[in-house]
């Protein structure tokens, strides 16, 4: 039988309508502007606040492995964070208290019962000894604020299709790296990989990165285990999230030297 042009008319609206909602978002997507997009990852990285356990290893130099697990309270959108240390025994405890994005830090030590502030320069420094500084730990939603961006375009990485940018320090700003190359799952705007460049010479690679087995939490695409390599000792750091929770109630006594102590 053949259909009537009053069929024909309803199945080609049909074509057009599945053709065009596969194809529209993508278009959306293509017109991302690099600023927009930081503010996409911006708006999913840096939550009200966030609950966590982690493991963390560190591989050395040597290949020798240390671990720690501790746990993570951050508050008003990673302006506040704290760390307490759960194991090993000689560092249970210990606790780490960043301010104002990591530009001020305390240290508690159980031993001594004493709290002590760091060096305003201690953020660039290794946290524990593992590749991560405790700026990369604490500064919060500071790179959407303290680099310019642009879109580089796309590429895959980590099996993800990616928005591939670059953001550049701006001038003024006492970010610890002179640049970042981050590549952004299309899909869910998560950022998989983060490339870090010196300080003082853009041209230098100094550590990756790479997030993995990325699962929805309260709705939130959450890297459960993300490995920081430093390609300038051959040294990693891995950390692994035990459990997670977000945009819960944490109160503000917690982020006090008081509270460090206990």
């Amino acid at each position: 039988m053949i259909p009537s042009k009053n069929c024909l008319k309803i199945i080609c609206a049909l074509v057009l309508f599945f053709f065009f909602s596969g194809l529209v978002p993508e278009i959306h997507g293509e017109e991302l502007t690099a600023e927009q997009i930081v503010e996409k990852v911006n708006e999913l990285m840096v939550q009200e606040s966030v609950e966590a356990k982690f493991k963390m290893t560190i591989i050395t130099t040597s290949g020798q492995e240390r671990t720690f697990v501790y746990d993570s309270f951050s508050k008003n959108k990673g302006e506040k964070n704290l760390i307490r240390y759960l194991e090993p025994k000689r560092v249970k405890g210990q606790a780490i208290l960043m301010l104002n994005n990591a530009d001020d830090i305390w240290a508690y030590f159980p031993r001594t019962k004493r709290v002590r502030k760091l060096a305003t320069h201690a953020k660039r420094q290794k946290m524990e000894g593992s590749d991560f500084s405790y700026e990369d730990m604490g500064a919060g939603n500071t790179f959407a604020k303290d680099f310019n961006s642009k879109k580089l375009g796309r590429e895959k990485k980590e099996r993800y299709d990616c928005y591939k940018l670059e953001m550049t320090r701006k001038e003024g700003s006492d970010v610890g790296y002179s640049r970042l190359i981050i590549w952004v799952i299309k899909e869910n705007f998560f950022p998989v990989v983060i490339d870090y460049y010196d300080e003082n010479n853009p041209e230098v690679l100094v550590k990756s990165l790479v997030q993995s087995n990325i699962k929805e939490i309260d709705g939130i695409p959450t890297g459960m285990q993300m490995i920081m390599y430093d390609k300038q000792n051959n040294t990693q750091t891995s950390m692994e999230i035990i459990e997670i929770r977000y945009n819960i109630e944490l109160e503000d006594a917690m982020f006090t030297e008081r509270g460090l102590r206990k």
